[in-house]
């Protein structure tokens, strides 16, 4: 469970990298006007604890379908 959990940490921590590439190379309005008023930082915060909720998230089930697993294989 480990391998697969660091490989999707590895793909979105890649996609991401990949997007900030190509997000400098482009002019964005709206960002522009959120970096002006200050309200990036709200937008990138909202983002980090999604981030951090769905991370966690994914921890403790990892943990759950691990107790499970013991469980099923104490049972044989």
């Amino acid at each position: 469970m480990n391998n697969i959990f660091f490989k999707i940490v590895g793909t979105i921590a890649f996609l991401m990298m990949h997007g900030m590439l190509f997000a400098q190379q482009a002019k964005v309005e709206m960002a522009d006007v959120f970096r002006e008023e200050g309200k990036i930082y709200v937008v990138i915060g909202v983002f980090v604890i999604i981030m951090i909720v769905l991370f966690i998230y994914l921890f403790m089930m990892d943990r759950k379908i691990r107790q499970l697993e013991n469980q099923i294989k104490e049972e044989d």
